[in-house]
């Protein structure tokens, strides 16, 4: 695998200004702070990517098929998870 590919970022001069009190404030350098930042961005946008997309398929799915629950039940179901309760989820129906 390659190593780190240098890519040049434009910011605001008020960003930028901010950036460097943050660094110095955190005793890091704006390059360690800007990486941070761009690879947890990164990491968010994955994770809500890959949301969206179960989001389309259980949506494709319910067209399909029909299946559901409704909230009163799923909400028992989440309150019982929540209580450590180790539980199935509830039957779906059309």
């Amino acid at each position: 695998m390659p190593g780190p590919h240098p890519v040049a970022v434009k910011l605001d001069p008020d960003v930028h200004a901010r950036m460097r009190k943050l660094a110095e404030t955190q005793h890091r350098s704006t390059h360690y702070l800007m990486r941070e930042a761009i690879a947890q961005y990164v990491e968010r946008e994955e994770k809500r990517e890959t949301f969206r997309q179960e989001a389309l398929v259980a949506w494709s799915a319910y067209q399909e098929n029909g299946l559901h629950l409704k909230q009163g039940e799923a909400d028992d179901w989440l309150a019982q998870l929540e209580t450590g309760q180790d539980v199935e989820p509830p039957e779906c129906h059309n």
